[in-house]
């Protein structure tokens, strides 16, 4: 089946925002050199404990955020997420990396909550496992690889973060992943076996999304300086991964229109003519 032209339109935009550079690539432009000699910098032990704080934020997010939006489709409000997200990166960039792990939970809600409503705005129902699956593979982008992988292969190579997560808990889970298909995830697990799913696909998110804020920590660890840096960092994340659900979202919405193999083929072939450019 050929696409609309209006379809087309909304997946070549989709392409563009989702083979975009990612988002230690961009902290490191903002920041005006590579991030690597700040992280070295960051106290010992720092990596850890980002990492602890960064898979227990994503658990608390998901439920926090899910549960502050209704389930109504409308557009979705960029503008009022980056303000929510400023504002709390300024606290937590104030006071150095302590104030900081206290942040992550609230700026990692603010965002979480930001992708949920894209998903909603997509026409998704938050209600559904997919949906909220599909919210947390978000977070794995912009991690690292991406500028090693292949831009018509990276993305989907992150999202096979749901389905790895699924074989890895069980064989009843596996093979509840050897039968999924485009929105058929949900009807096939049970309430516990979907909040297993959910937990597990968090951890393996968590390993990604650390890194990016390990650097993002590096950036803003500086007191009253990382004040302001915090702030404008935060609406950097906030922004990147709306456009990252946004993203993912048009491709999901169209791949349940026609089919996941003729929207991954669409796909790389759109994503082979933009790096030819």
């Amino acid at each position: 089946m050929a696409l609309s032209a209006q379809d087309l339109a909304d997946l070549e935009k989709a392409v563009d925002l989702l083979t975009s550079p990612g988002l230690v690539a961009r902290l490191s432009h903002l920041v005006g050199s590579p991030l690597e000699g700040a992280v070295r910098k960051l106290p010992a032990g720092a990596s850890s404990r980002i990492n602890t704080a960064v898979e227990t934020a994503l658990r608390k997010a998901v439920d926090a955020a899910l549960w502050s939006l209704d389930n109504q489709p409308r557009p979705a409000s960029r503008r009022l997420h980056k303000l929510y997200a400023a504002a709390s990166g300024a606290v937590g960039g104030a006071f150095g990396l302590t104030s900081l792990l206290a942040e992550l939970p609230v700026s990692t809600t603010i965002m979480m909550r930001a992708v949920a409503d894209v998903a909603r705005g997509e026409g998704f129902d938050l209600d559904d496992p997919d949906t909220q699956a599909a919210c947390i593979e978000v977070f794995a982008m912009g991690g690292p690889g991406d500028q090693d992988d292949a831009a018509e292969t990276g993305y989907y190579m992150t999202r096979g973060f749901a389905t790895q997560a699924m074989h890895q808990l069980s064989r009843e889970l596996a093979d509840i992943a050897a039968r999924q298909g485009a929105g058929q995830t949900a009807g096939l697990m049970t309430s516990t076996q979907a909040g297993k799913w959910l937990a597990r696909l968090i951890e393996k998110v968590a390993e990604r999304f650390g890194v990016v804020i390990t650097n993002k920590v590096a950036a803003q660890a500086v007191p009253i300086i990382g004040a302001v840096t915090g702030a404008t960092l935060n609406t950097l994340f906030t922004d990147f991964y709306q456009d990252m659900a946004l993203g993912h979202f048009t491709v999901k919405r169209l791949e349940n229109r026609y089919g996941a193999e003729v929207i991954r083929a669409e796909f790389e072939r759109l994503a082979r003519a933009r790096n030819q450019h």
